[in-house]
């Protein structure tokens, strides 16, 4: 066909689209093959048919594409991402159907990432760094919808995308003869033509998007709008970025990268805020992170008039935050100040809403600054929704305060809101108590009634976090028969999720460890060789501690257990790291230094007082101490053994003995007499009257039996008898060993003298191993730091006799 002839069809094209009333038919676009003038295999072309026009084009200026690529492509393609071309085609070709006029013309760098951004499509691979920078979703709790705030205000129209808002939509009759058009029209189409389309497109149902986005057109809008970018405003911009929000574009879209550097751009010359914040709601419902435009965003709201701005901005500002997941500390103090200015104007999901932002982004207010949040909250909690409810109790969680009116209201409120929660709401209910260590029955008792009739399809995470939390606080498992075993199914049916979030099946059973329950199918799957293979390569200490902690509490809570153990390196790892963390904090706090002083004083010398983690899963240490049957102390090791009790003090004369090197069965007989020996390998001192602690009786008459069998005292003998990890390093028969507790408030339920679930844990361990545990109570030890040596004296004095048996 000649050129005038087609123009005479455009024209015709144009003045019926614009006539009123006359119905206008798809035109049938026919392909010929590679301009040598012949029909293709398929047959002859057709006669338009009455009432239909034919517009025929030669595409020998550009490149064949082959026959599948052009049928996924076809105006009738279905799929929602078709395979792209093999090569997109060069863009400034001369005669190519898709050049535009000189005045829009690309660099040769600019037009190769344009094809290459074109050729991705809807079928390029998410970068790895975008993928890891994308949140996972998490279902709101009851269903809520997250942005709900949004709706508060009629200023969140100017910051803000609603998604479900949609104008009148149109046919897909109509978008298929926009799409025409849009090939029609290609040579004249200016940039606000361009944004029109796209808006005009966008109104199309959202079922029917995939038949757009596949439509070759489409592709052809798209190189428009991105060539036009440098001439449209900002306006314009946002609303070209809206349109393919709502078009559904892949996050992963070449086009999409283009537009974000272009907003990154035009953010550095000084964007309007209300139009960033818009930019970046509008990027967070396409599902793209993007961190760079947020950082200049974050950069460019130092120098914002917040006097011009209303609790609208400021809102949606932290909730932009939240969804990046990133906190600006240069920005915080402003925010800050910001949040207390509005604060009493915030409504309840408002509210909320930064609350949620705030966790989200690990934003650390100052404590006064989150007291005023948490007084905001109990004010509005009767109107505040369930999700509102989570929100606020998880920036106390984030923050460790332990707002006692919030954490009052609390108990009034679950009662009534827990039958109407979903798992991850309850969820973050219960996490808020264990991490606040606060125990309120009635708060736990709601949640567990409900959970029974939830667990079964929840996510494991859930499951994980919920048995921890009822564990932590000590929720014992008679009050609701069913909550244990129900997550722990729970756990059972989402065995697959293992391998990827090791950490879920650890957290859960040392929730049920904490309760003293002990699943042997789940315990044998976290101890196989495979897991503890997963967990050993962990870069993550907590990982190997909680594998740790799971291991030992096996082996001395379940008798018989023939299951798979974890490997002693790896014990030995964990134990040397959290030993030599207990060197830098635990061990040289002013009580615990103090209460070993005054022991080794009081019991006749620091030979009597040992130092060290007689449970190292447990992660704290105790101070040690032996007295005979008549109440007489005990040595446990030399002075210089005395802070050591890491594997690497282990000789290697007694590794040899726990390798069976020395063949000497160490009976209650050998051990009595070992003790009492005479001869040049283990002697006594001299025993003075001046030497003796102040309570200790006289001496017993000695036993002066020998070996009857002769065993001869080997160093690998006496090494591994001596060794800080043996269990009696000076035995004799009848000894009481007792276990000193230095406690603090972290070790008990706020406000309450009930153990958590780890420290309830140890002592019921202790006990299992013949120590009878004497607890220091931070409520009188610590105040004792402040009086007299004496009364410090007479109070561990009393302590260690009423432990007598």
């Amino acid at each position: 066909m000649s050129a005038r002839a087609l123009c005479r069809r455009v024209a015709a094209l144009r003045l019926l689209a614009s006539t009123p009333g006359r119905e206008v038919w798809r035109s049938r676009c026919q392909r010929w093959d590679g301009g040598h003038g012949e029909e293709e295999e398929e047959g002859r072309v057709p006669a338009p048919r009455p009432g239909e026009y034919l517009v025929q084009y030669n595409p020998a200026a550009y490149e064949t594409v082959p026959r599948a690529a052009a049928a996924a492509a076809s105006c009738g393609a279905e799929d929602e991402e078709p395979a792209p071309p093999p090569r997109a085609p060069p863009f400034r070709q001369q005669g190519n159907p898709y050049s535009v006029r000189s005045s829009r013309s690309l660099s040769s760098s600019q037009n190769t990432l344009l094809d290459l951004a074109l050729s991705r499509g809807e079928g390029g691979k998410k970068p790895a760094s975008a993928a890891a920078a994308t949140p996972p979703a998490e279902d709101p709790p009851g269903g809520f919808e997250p942005r709900a705030f949004q709706k508060c205000r009629p200023e969140y129209a100017a910051v803000s995308h609603d998604p479900a808002h949609r104008p009148t939509p149109i046919s897909a009759d109509e978008a298929f003869l926009l799409l025409n058009k849009v090939s029609v029209l290609r040579g004249s189409l200016g940039p606000q033509d361009v944004v029109g389309f796209l808006g005009e497109l966008a109104r199309l149902p959202p079922e029917q998007l995939p038949l757009v986005r596949g439509h070759s057109c489409f592709s052809m809008l798209l190189r428009y709008a991105v060539e036009s970018l440098r001439l449209l405003s900002d306006a314009q911009l946002l609303e070209a970025l809206r349109a393919l929000a709502s078009l559904g574009l892949p996050p992963a879209h070449g086009v999409l990268g283009l537009l974000e550097a272009e907003f990154g751009r035009r953010a550095m010359e000084g964007m309007e805020p209300r139009r960033l914040l818009l930019a970046a709601d509008l990027w967070r419902c396409l599902g793209r992170p993007v961190p760079q435009f947020l950082e200049q965003l974050y950069g460019s709201a130092a120098g914002w008039r917040w006097s011009d701005m209303g609790p609208a901005e400021l809102v949606q500002l932290v909730y932009v935050m939240g969804e990046g997941r990133r906190s600006p500390a240069d920005l915080l103090p402003t925010l800050e100040l910001q949040l207390l200015r509005h604060l009493d104007r915030l409504t309840a999901e408002e509210l909320g809403a930064v609350c949620l932002g705030l966790f989200k982004s690990q934003s650390s207010l100052s404590p006064g600054a989150v007291v005023r949040l948490a007084n905001r909250a109990c004010v509005l909690l009767p109107e505040m929704s369930d999700y509102g409810l989570v929100n606020a109790l998880k920036l106390l969680r984030f923050s460790y305060l332990d707002h006692r009116g919030l954490l009052r209201a609390l108990a009034t409120e679950m009662p009534r809101r827990a039958p109407r929660m979903g798992v991850p709401g309850l969820m973050h209910v219960a996490l808020a108590c264990s991490a606040l260590h606060h125990r309120d029955d009635g708060v736990l008792q709601a949640v567990a009634d409900r959970l029974p009739a939830l667990v079964p399809p929840c996510r494991s995470k859930d499951a994980a976090k919920l048995l921890w939390a009822f564990g932590t606080v000590g929720f014992p498992p008679s009050r609701a028969p069913r909550l244990y075993p129900g997550l722990a199914e729970a756990l059972r049916q989402r065995e697959g999720e293992f391998r990827r979030f090791p950490e879920h099946l650890l957290t859960g059973l040392l929730g049920l460890a904490f309760a003293g329950i002990f699943p042997t199918d789940l315990l044998a799957q976290a101890l196989s060789p495979d897991f503890a293979a997963l967990a050993a390569a962990s870069r993550h200490l907590e990982l190997k501690k909680d594998l740790f902690t799971v291991d030992a509490s096996v082996g001395l809570e379940v008798p018989g257990w023939a299951g798979p153990r974890v490997d002693r390196a790896l014990a030995e790892e964990v134990t040397a790291q959290l030993w030599s963390f207990a060197l830098q904090d635990v061990c040289v706090k002013p009580e615990v230094l103090e209460a070993e002083r005054l022991l080794g004083e009081l019991l006749g010398g620091a030979a009597f007082v040992r130092k060290h983690m007689i449970l190292p899963h447990t992660r704290s240490i105790d101070l040690e101490v032996r007295l005979d049957p008549a109440g007489g102390p005990v040595p446990l090791c030399s002075e210089g053994d005395l802070h050591g009790p890491g594997p690497e003090s282990v000789s290697p004369a007694a590794r040899a003995w726990e390798r069976g090197l020395v063949g000497v069965t160490i009976t209650e007989d050998l051990l009595a007499q070992l003790t009492n020996i005479k001869g040049p390998v283990v002697s006594h001192p001299t025993e003075k009257p001046d030497s003796r602690p102040a309570h200790s009786p006289a001496p017993t008459a000695s036993r002066d039996r020998a070996f009857p069998s002769g065993a001869e005292l080997t160093e690998g003998l006496l090494e591994a008898l001596r060794r800080p990890g043996a269990p009696s390093p000076c035995p004799t028969r009848g000894v009481q060993r007792l276990a000193v507790q230095v406690s603090n408030r972290n070790h008990f339920c706020y406000r309450s003298r009930q153990l958590l679930g780890l420290h309830a844990m140890k002592r019921r361990q202790l006990a299992l191993l013949g120590y009878s545990v004497v607890e220091l109570h931070y409520w009188e030890w610590f105040p004792l730091l402040k009086r007299s040596r004496a009364e410090r004296l007479a109070y561990l004095r009393s302590k260690i006799l009423g432990h007598l048996d």
